[in-house]
Parts: C-alpha cells; sequence; structure tokens
C-alpha cells in the first residue's frame, strides 16, 4: 500500500513514517502544499495522508486540487485543527476521513486500512481468493486456515494482488507500490518475490499476463 504523507513538521513526518513502514506502508512524504498538489495528480498513491495547516498551499486548497483534477484516491485528514467548520471544510473539499492530532499512530494505520480496503471494493474486512484469506484490517494471511509467513516484499505484493483479485495489475504499478522511491531496485526483482510467492502458496494461483503484469486467481483449486 503506498501512502501519499503531507506533513510539515519533519519531527512528526519521521514517526509517522517509520512506524508505516513497519506496518508495510510505502511511504512518499510532501513537506508543503505545493508539492503535494504535483505528487496527488501525477503519481499513483492507495492513500494520503493530509494535513491543513501546510505552507504555500493550504490543506482543504490542495484537497480541491486533487478533486478538480480527478484525483480519486483516499484522503484522510490528520490536523490539529478540531473546530466543526475545518471538518465541514474538510469533507467538503472531498475527504474521507478526519481525524485529530494528537492521535495514536495504531488508529491511524486502521484508518488507512480500512480506507484502502473500502476503495478497492470490499466492504468487510476479510477477504478470500481460493484458499487464502487476507485480513485487510490487522494485515494477516492465512492458506488453508493456516498463517501464512511473508517477508515484508511477499506482503506488499500479495495485499496488492489481494485487494484487487481476478484483476491484472500491471507490472509498473505493481513496483510503485511494493518499493518506497528511494530504494534501488534490480529489473528481475518482482519475479523473484512472485516466484517465491508461488512456492508458498501455490503456483496456479498468481498469474502471469505477458506484457501486462500479474493477476491473484482462486486457481483449479476453487473449480
Amino acid at each position: 500500500m503506498r501512502v501519499l504523507l503531507v506533513e510539515d513538521d519533519d519531527d512528526l513526518a519521521a514517526r509517522i513514517a517509520a512506524h508505516l513502514k513497519t506496518e508495510n506502508f510505502v511511504v512518499d512524504r510532501a513537506a508543503n502544499g505545493e508539492d503535494a498538489l504535483h505528487a496527488g495528480t501525477t503519481e499513483t498513491f492507495d492513500v494520503a495522508v493530509l494535513d491543513l495547516g501546510l505552507p504555500k498551499i493550504d490543506g482543504v486548497t490542495v484537497l480541491k486540487g486533487w478533486r478538480a483534477q480527478a484525483a480519486n484516491l483516499p484522503v484522510l485528514v490528520l490536523t490539529a485543527r478540531d473546530g466543526w467548520p475545518d471538518k465541514v471544510a474538510s469533507f467538503k473539499a472531498g475527504a474521507d476521513d478526519f481525524l485529530t492530532k494528537p492521535f495514536k499512530v495504531e488508529e491511524l494505520v486502521l484508518r488507512l486500512r480500512a480506507l484502502v480496503r473500502r476503495a478497492s471494493g470490499h466492504a468487510g474486512a476479510q477477504i478470500a481468493c481460493g484458499p487464502l484469506i487476507f485480513d485487510a484490517q490487522l494485515g494477516t494471511f492465512e492458506r488453508d486456515g493456516l498463517p501464512l509467513k511473508l517477508t515484508a516484499l511477499e506482503w506488499r505484493v500479495l495485499s496488492c494482488l489481494m485487494l484487487r483479485k481476478e484483476i491484472v495489475i500491471d507490472r509498473r504499478e505493481l513496483m510503485e507500490r511494493v518499493y518506497d522511491g528511494d530504494a534501488e531496485v534490480d529489473s528481475n526483482s518482482l519475479e523473484v518475490i512472485v516466484a517465491r510467492l508461488r512456492r508458498k502458496i501455490g503456483a496456479d494461483h498468481i498469474e502471469t499476463v505477458r506484457g501486462r503484469g500479474y493477476r491473484l486467481t482462486a486457481g483449479a483449486e476453487a473449480l
């Protein structure tokens, strides 16, 4: 899950980003409204965390700009402003959720996962595909009722595929959601991760669609 973190406080942004990364989020940060507006309309994110009191362009204006340019990513407003007018302005501009500072980062993670899950078309927390069950709220996987042990990169790939099961995900899009922007990535690294996942969940559950990307399917076991 790739998140755009828009926060001008360096220390707070670093703490949030560090925790989100431990929860397998890929984090891109924008420190002002101008950069946030550009990033949200030119790059692909699963969700955004948006402060309101930003340098250059305020958060509500950024949000309006995203929506005006058809950027439909889910947006959680995270701000110290707790007045009713700020909440009204945020939701009218297109916010999906609102959380005030101070906050517990664990709650932020739960809210972000819920936003991503619902944006992918899943109302319930548990998503099934053949023998696989993904609890999108807890971030856990099971295969045939047993916990599935995954590395961080394997988790990122499988969660992306699971949230959009039976749909082909473009290879480039998958890479953007799996790797941090500053990471050095080998050209065949995604293939290596997919190969490891096939050994863990069954080769017939991940299809390679030549020239496009990958698709998670229920496989022959479901037939």
